[in-house]
């Protein structure tokens, strides 16, 4: 089989990475030249997604249409594989093959009303989009935008298309920050049942049903008022 062929199924839009989706097409689009080459295109619709795509992580999770990549962009913000999701079908748009990936990571500075949340500061198969570019698979973590950085003292990823680009251990003062415990393995689409399973391990059974009861009962806005989710911190 061709390498063509072999990597088809990186290109090829889906219903969740909906690259052939008119707003992202044309948006990736407008963001490039001719002369770039593959690397520099990257970057490119990296820097969108990161900086333009605000990162919140109570955004909502359980259904497939909420990680649709033309929703997110729509909606504007979104936690880490949503944003993976919509760099994926960025990547695609313009030729570039792209998977999400997945890791066990630890946030040693997770805000505290999210770690009364979680019960843990552990995140189970945070997500990322990786893309194949000179032959090579490369991770891109788009996730926290700069003016979150810029707040937190915390050290933006930077994604040149020839490198990983992935969470500093450190923050700027040198404080542990983020921790990767281990890789969980990669996808060409959406896992939905992986992550859904990664939050209920997350959780607990009973936590994870319980917030899940609250949300099919309230909507998330008014779910996040009972678990205390607080936007000012999440800038």
């Amino acid at each position: 089989m061709a390498t063509k062929d072999k990597m088809k199924i990186y290109l090829d839009p889906t219903t969740v990475i909906d690259s052939d989706n008119p707003d992202i097409a044309d948006l990736a689009q407008s963001l490039l030249n001719d002369s770039m080459g593959d690397s520099e295109r990257a970057e490119k619709v990296f820097l969108f997604v990161r900086d333009k795509i605000r990162y919140n992580p109570y955004s909502p999770f359980h259904k497939e249409e909420y990680y649709i990549a033309s929703t997110v962009l729509k909606r504007g913000y979104g936690y880490c594989i949503q944003k993976a999701v919509l760099l994926a079908a960025m990547g695609r748009s313009v030729g570039i093959p792209t998977r999400l990936g997945f890791a066990d990571i630890r946030n040693h500075q997770l805000p505290k009303k999210l770690l009364e949340v979680q019960g843990t500061d552990k995140i189970y198969s945070h997500g990322f989009t990786e893309l194949f570019i000179n032959g090579r698979w490369l991770k891109a973590t788009p996730a926290f935008n700069i003016e979150m950085c810029d707040i937190l003292g915390l050290i933006p990823v930077e994604f040149d298309g020839k490198s990983d680009g992935i969470f500093s251990r450190l923050d700027k003062k040198g404080d542990i920050s983020i921790e990767y415990l281990k890789d969980v393995g990669n996808w060409p689409d959406l896992p939905l049942d992986h992550i859904l399973d990664a939050f209920e391990r997350l959780l607990g059974k009973d936590r994870y049903n319980g917030y899940l009861k609250i949300i099919e009962e309230l909507g998330y806005e008014e779910a996040f008022k009972i678990i205390g989710a607080d936007d000012k911190e999440n800038p």
